[in-house]
């Protein structure tokens, strides 16, 4: 140290300034996002529709990829597919009423064709979804979406498969949060923490 200080002394201003090394600000990568874990393993169904399905796949990938990065396993999760949203809720209950999966996705694209308007197949589907979680209480996430207007042009295709893959990540999330909640909910009823109905 005393050696540096003394290097440093008998060089005259002019050198001193240009041979003063700047350290350079490393910036290292973000780290991961730290994600609580499960106290039991989580088993998940994924139902989607095959309609538009280039464009549902993107949300089944982030979905994937989401929940892994959550401590939900990809062997924990099984993908069902179904020929449209209007068929995913029946699907979604039979899965629900096996007691093997702690928690149902369901990801569709309503677009306007056939004898049934889009609002009122996308509504349909999310409250009959709601009915099953409430009814078996298993519960039941829905990226099941309806664009107001949807032309089979690439842009929108492009724009909606960037959508849904956002739909993924988002969908993944609140399912994770929700079985953490539901995980140290139930844990409390077990302990007489909270009174169980």
């Amino acid at each position: 140290m005393n050696q540096m200080l003394q290097d440093t002394e008998t060089k005259t201003p002019e050198t001193k300034i240009s041979e003063t090394k700047i350290p350079e600000t490393q910036t290292s990568p973000p780290l991961p996002a730290s994600h609580p874990r499960f106290a039991k393993p989580q088993r998940i169904a994924f139902v989607q529709s095959s309609w538009h399905r280039e464009v549902v796949m993107e949300c089944q990938a982030a979905f994937l990829a989401e929940a892994e990065a959550r401590h939900i396993p990809r062997s924990a999760i099984d993908i069902f597919e179904v020929p449209g949203s209007f068929e995913i809720p029946l699907h979604a209950q039979i899965l629900a009423k096996t007691r093997r999966y702690t928690a149902i996705v369901a990801a569709g694209l309503v677009v306007d064709g056939g004898i049934y308007r889009h609002e009122f197949v996308a509504d349909t589907v999310i409250k009959a979804l709601m009915d099953v979680q409430l009814r078996t209480e298993v519960p039941v996430f829905s990226a099941v979406l309806t664009p107001q207007q949807f032309h089979e042009s690439q842009a929108h295709l492009d724009f909606f498969r960037k959508h849904f893959a956002v739909k993924g990540i988002e969908v993944a999330e609140a399912c994770a949060n929700t079985l953490l909640s539901l995980e140290r909910l139930r844990g409390q009823v077990a302990a007489g923490i909270v009174a169980s109905a």
